[in-house]
């Protein structure tokens, strides 16, 4: 990894104008000058808005691009905050490097080659999509059904028996929903996975999960900039596994101040990855804003990779009266009212920006006399006031990929 990372640095200096400028600013003349793996807490953050910045002003690709565009096998894009994309590229090895991730973090949980597995990724610009050749790494029997259509997944589902499902878990619960609904038998599932946001590591929404689909549920994490899937939950289900040691360099840092923090278990913070071997568009510490509890210890599956359970995005993060609180703790909260409550929420704070004043406008879907019961035990876990405003069954949003848990619509 040492001399990866060395390789990776002079490589910067000699092929993206970005960063050669970026580090030069931050003190360090040379790749020399920056050293080794020791001193990486020294160097700069890189953050999602300056990629988007290194587009806009050298297009296509940005000046953090270490490759021409001529050069790339594969170019991806994620959605920007003002609908302008921010492409991927990735070389012919890159793509390589990821299939492989992704078969280590698919294959985690069990799945093998000859099981059936139905996805609702779409394969088109976005990221999701490079998650797709995983499993034909693995050797598994892919069904693609793509985003958007419940009716056609149900119907694969029924007729072609498939032993394993990949979604978000917001879509896994609304899939739940939609067959009982129907009468549509879910029997032949024995494995979920489930990976995009919050939701899949947390118990009380795990637990409604397995009991409404009979099956086990597994959770994988990734981030586009760096690879589309990095970590992946073994049968133990302690932790997801990372998946990519040799490729890429973790950390983990305090979101408000950005110092590190001492990777050991039980330790809380924000995850910063760096790439040792990316091509295209090789990044150094990228802020993920996945906020994270890590162990180093050995699992009991006899793995030795780190593994970490998502707690939320640091970005989603707000402050009611000097406590951090994040939404899907507070759906993990409300999860333990099961059943009478059906662990969909939706926030909805009074004003705009991250700090806010008690109590927090929070809408439960469950039964109406619950309400207070439910305040009393968010006050007790998460040590902020809230105002539980109880709403009937399937009366909050669902959606086939990514559920809002924030809704700024009434805030001022």
């Amino acid at each position: 990894m040492e001399a990866a990372y060395r390789a990776q640095i002079a490589r910067l200096f000699a092929k993206s104008s970005f960063y050669r400028d970026k580090l030069r600013a931050a003190g360090f003349a040379s790749s020399e000058a920056v050293g080794g793996l020791e001193r990486i807490a020294e160097l700069p953050f890189t953050e999602k808005d300056e990629l988007r910045k290194s587009q806009a002003a050298q297009p296509p690709l940005g000046a953090h691009a270490a490759i021409d565009i001529r050069q790339a096998a594969r170019i991806y894009s994620t959605s920007g905050t003002s609908g302008t994309p921010l492409y991927i590229p990735l070389s012919k090895n890159d793509v390589e490097q990821w299939r492989e991730i992704g078969r280590r973090t698919y294959s985690c949980n069990g799945l093998k080659a000859g099981e059936r597995v139905v996805t609702t990724y779409g394969a088109g610009p976005f990221v999701a999509g490079a998650s797709l050749a995983a499993f034909e790494a693995i050797g598994a029997v892919h069904i693609p059904v793509g985003v958007g259509n419940t009716e056609r997944l149900l119907t694969a589902i029924e007729r072609l028996e498939p032993e394993a499902l990949a979604c978000t878990p917001s879509y896994a619960l609304h899939i739940a929903e939609t067959a009982a609904a129907k009468g549509v038998s879910l029997g032949a599932v024995k494995r979920i996975i489930v990976g995009g946001e919050p939701g899949g590591g947390e118990d009380g929404f795990r637990k409604k999960l397995q009991d409404a689909w009979g099956a086990r549920v597994y959770e994988i994490m990734g981030i586009g900039d760096i690879a589309a899937s990095l970590w992946g939950e073994c049968g133990e289900q302690a932790g997801m596994h990372f998946s990519a040691p040799e490729w890429i360099q973790v950390e983990l840092i305090d979101p408000q101040s950005g110092q590190p923090i001492e990777m050991k278990d039980g330790a809380t913070g924000e995850l910063v990855y760096t790439h040792l071997a990316r091509e295209a568009a090789p990044l150094l510490r990228f802020r993920s804003r996945d906020h994270v509890r890590l162990w180093l210890s050995k699992c009991a599956c006899g793995r030795t990779s780190p593994r970490v359970r998502c707690i939320g995005r640091t970005d989603d993060m707000l402050i009611v009266r000097g406590v951090n609180v994040f939404p899907s703790a507070v759906r993990e909260v409300v999860a333990r009212f099961q059943p009478q409550v059906t662990g969909a929420i939706l926030i909805r704070p009074r004003r705009t920006g991250v700090k806010q004043d008690p109590p927090l406008p929070v809408l439960v879907e469950g039964e109406a006399a619950l309400g207070e019961a439910i305040a009393k035990e968010i006050r007790s876990m998460l040590l902020f006031t809230a105002e539980v405003r109880m709403v009937p069954p399937r009366a909050l949003p669902r959606s086939d990929y990514k559920v809002k848990l924030l809704d700024y619509s009434e805030a001022t």
